[in-house]
């Protein structure tokens, strides 16, 4: 197997954890809305922006780690589908900073602080204001959507090269333990 065609081990963590992150995060964030106003509501809420932020620091030290580290070896593809590739990695690294940055100052324009892990007070982007929140509110869950489907389009993208191509790409990103080799 030549080294150059998987990625790291630290970016197949980043890429994982992220993932179990974001999933959780948009998950919460359906079923919180869908709650009446209660305690319960409340506390998934702020789990909700605890997620968000831990996502913002993990993307930012996504991005640092892809700044200065290769990734592997485009594997041989069209180029329109090299392209593609590319510019869905870099759409999702845009909106993995911009959701939580939205939702974060939504939550400071509705007059809410985020508290991380109950401990840790963050400052407000913006000023408490009621029209403001409501844009930005509106922003959050707008961005949110175009994540979900970017991701549903990367993961629709590794299973036709997985699966349909047979290029094995998905194995590039798996840890080692699954026993496979990137080509």
């Amino acid at each position: 197997m030549k080294t150059d065609n998987r990625y790291s081990s630290t970016a197949i963590a980043i890429h994982w954890l992220a993932a179990l992150l974001i999933f959780g995060a948009i998950a919460m964030g359906v079923y919180m809305t869908s709650l009446q106003l209660s305690p319960t509501r409340l506390k998934l809420y702020n789990w909700h922006k605890w997620l968000g932020i831990t996502i913002l620091a993990l993307s930012l030290v996504r991005v640092l780690w892809r700044a200065t580290h290769r990734p592997p070896v485009d594997l041989p593809m069209p180029g329109w589908q090299r392209h593609a590739a590319h510019l869905t990695h870099w759409t999702l690294y845009a909106l993995f900073l911009a959701v939580p940055l939205a939702g974060w100052t939504y939550s400071s324009a509705s007059g809410f602080p985020v508290v991380v892990f109950g401990v840790l007070p963050l400052p407000d982007l913006v000023a408490p204001d009621r029209s403001l929140a409501e844009v930005l509110k509106a922003l959050h869950v707008g961005l949110a959507l175009a994540l979900g489907a970017v991701i549903a389009l990367h993961v629709a993208a590794v299973c036709k090269h997985q699966w349909l191509d047979r290029d094995q790409i998905l194995f590039r990103m798996l840890p080692r333990v699954f026993g496979r080799q990137a080509p």
